[in-house]
C-alpha cells in the first residue's frame, strides 16, 4: 500500500514527536539530580546521597519513558521508586518531579484511578515514615517531621491533585469541542451533498422528461411532417441548453476560493411562465391561478418570494408537473397559488388516470419536495385527487422561517 506517512509533515517534527517521551525524562533526570544534590547540603539530618541515591533519583525519571504507552504501570512503578527513596531516608528537595509527571500523565490519559491508588499509598507511607515505623527501622538518624512540614506536604499534594484534575477537565473539553466543531463540518457536508443531489434531481429529472417526449415527437413526425420535427428539436437544444446551464450553476458551489459567483439567479415563481410554456412544449397544458393576496402584492398576482423559499417553491411546482409528463395520460394539469395570512399554497392537479410515459422514476422527486418544504417548516401531501387523478399540495410560511439545510 505503499508510504502511509505523511511526508508533508518534517521530518524533525516527527522525530521530535516519537523523542519527546526521552527528552522529558532526561530534563527530570537532570532536575532530580542536580537539584536533590543542592538541597542536600542543608539537610544534614538525612542519608547523604550515595549510588544507590543517584541510582533512584535517575530511575524514576527514566520509567517516564513508558507513561505514554503504558501510563498506569508507570505512575506505579515511578511512585514504588519513590517511595524507596523517601524510606531510605535520602535528602528531601525535587526527587519527586517524576512522581509529578507520572500522576499528571494517567490522570491525562484517564487512568484517574491508578494515579489516585498510587498517591495515596505514597501518602500513607510518608505518614508511617514520619510517625510510625520505628526510628530504628530507617536508615535517617532521626525524625524531622513537624506540623508546619506535614502541612506543607498535604498543600502540596492536593495542589496537584487539583492541577491534574483541571488539566483533565481542560483537555476533555478541548476535545468535545473539537469533536463537535468536526460533527458540524460532517454533517454541513451531508446537507451540501443532499442538497446537490436534490437540485441537480429536479433539474435533470424536469429537462430530461421533456426532452423523451420531444425526441419521441421527433421520430414520429420526422417523415411525414418535418417542420413539426424541428419544432421538437428545436424544443430539446432550448431544454437541454437551460438545462446545462442550471447544472453548471450548482456545481458551481465546488469552484475554488475566489472564482466568479453565478451570474444567474436562482429560479423562483417569477419564472412560473417559462415553466408553463416548456411544459406546453411537450404536450402538457398547463393552466395557473392565483388567489388571494399577500403582503406587498396585488391580488392574484404570483410576486416574488425570497431567494430559498422562491427556489423551494419553483421546484415543488416543476418536480409535480415533470411527474404529470412522466406518470400519467392526462395531458393537462392545473397549478393554483393561494395565499393565505403567512401562508402559500400550492396545488398541481391533473385528471389523470396514471400510466402515461416510459421514463421510469426512483421514487427520489417525492422526497425531494418533502425536503424542500421541511427545510422552511413547511409540508407537502401528494396522492389521489378521488376523481381518479393526482394531486401534491405544499404549504410553505411566508413569514422568515431560518432554513434546517441549505437551499442554493
Amino acid at each position: 500500500m505503499g508510504d502511509v506517512r505523511q511526508p508533508w509533515v518534517p521530518v524533525w517534527v516527527r522525530v521530535g514527536k516519537a523523542g519527546w517521551p526521552v527528552a522529558a525524562a532526561v530534563v527530570v533526570t537532570v532536575v532530580q539530580v542536580v537539584g536533590t544534590t543542592v538541597a542536600a547540603r542543608h539537610q544534614g539530618a538525612r542519608v547523604p546521597l550515595d549510588a544507590w541515591g543517584y541510582l533512584l533519583l535517575a530511575l524514576g525519571p527514566a520509567l517516564l519513558v513508558l507513561r505514554v504507552r503504558y501510563p498506569a504501570l508507570t505512575v506505579a512503578a515511578v511512585t514504588a521508586v519513590t517511595a524507596a527513596n523517601l524510606w531510605a531516608g535520602y535528602p528531601y528537595g525535587p526527587a519527586f518531579v517524576a512522581l509529578v509527571v507520572a500522576f499528571f500523565s494517567a490522570v491525562q490519559r484517564g487512568h484517574r484511578r491508578a494515579a489516585w491508588l498510587s498517591a495515596g499509598a505514597f501518602y500513607v507511607l510518608h505518614l508511617l515514615v514520619s510517625y510510625v515505623v520505628p526510628a530504628s527501622w530507617l536508615r535517617a538518624p532521626g525524625r524531622e517531621a513537624v506540623a508546619w512540614q506535614e502541612l506543607g506536604v498535604t498543600a502540596w499534594l492536593l495542589l496537584i491533585f487539583v492541577g491534574a484534575e483541571l488539566a483533565r477537565f481542560r483537555r476533555e473539553q478541548i476535545a468535545a469541542v473539537r469533536a463537535a466543531e468536526e460533527e458540524a463540518r460532517a454533517r454541513r457536508s451531508d446537507e451540501e451533498r443532499l442538497r446537490m443531489a436534490r437540485e441537480l434531481h429536479d433539474i435533470l429529472a424536469h429537462s430530461i422528461s421533456l426532452i423523451h417526449l420531444q425526441a419521441g415527437v421527433a421520430l414520429e413526425l420526422l417523415d411525414a411532417r418535418p417542420e413539426q420535427a424541428r419544432d421538437a428539436l428545436t424544443t430539446i437544444k432550448a431544454t437541454s441548453k437551460e438545462a446545462l446551464g442550471e447544472v453548471r450553476q450548482v456545481l458551481g458551489t465546488l469552484r475554488t476560493p475566489g472564482a466568479a459567483a453565478p451570474r444567474t439567479p436562482a429560479p423562483g415563481l417569477e419564472r412560473l411562465d417559462e415553466l408553463v410554456a416548456q411544459a406546453g412544449h411537450a404536450g402538457l397544458a398547463v393552466t395557473v391561478r392565483a388567489e388571494g393576496r399577500a403582503e406587498g402584492r396585488a391580488e392574484g398576482r404570483i410576486g416574488q418570494l425570497g431567494a430559498g423559499l422562491g427556489l423551494a417553491a419553483f421546484r415543488i411546482v416543476q418536480e409535480a408537473l415533470t411527474n404529470v409528463l412522466r406518470h400519467s395520460t392526462a395531458r393537462t394539469a392545473d397549478v393554483q397559488l393561494a395565499w393565505q395570512p403567512g401562508w402559500l399554497e400550492l396545488t398541481v392537479t391533473d385528471p389523470g388516470p396514471p400510466g402515461g410515459g416510459d421514463a421510469g422514476g426512483s421514487g427520489t422527486g417525492l422526497t425531494g419536495m418533502h425536503e424542500r418544504a421541511a427545510a422552511f417548516g413547511g409540508t407537502v401531501d401528494a396522492g389521489p385527487d378521488g376523481a381518479g387523478g393526482w394531486q401534491v399540495r405544499a404549504r410553505l410560511p411566508l413569514a422568515p422561517v431560518e432554513p434546517k439545510g441549505a437551499q442554493a
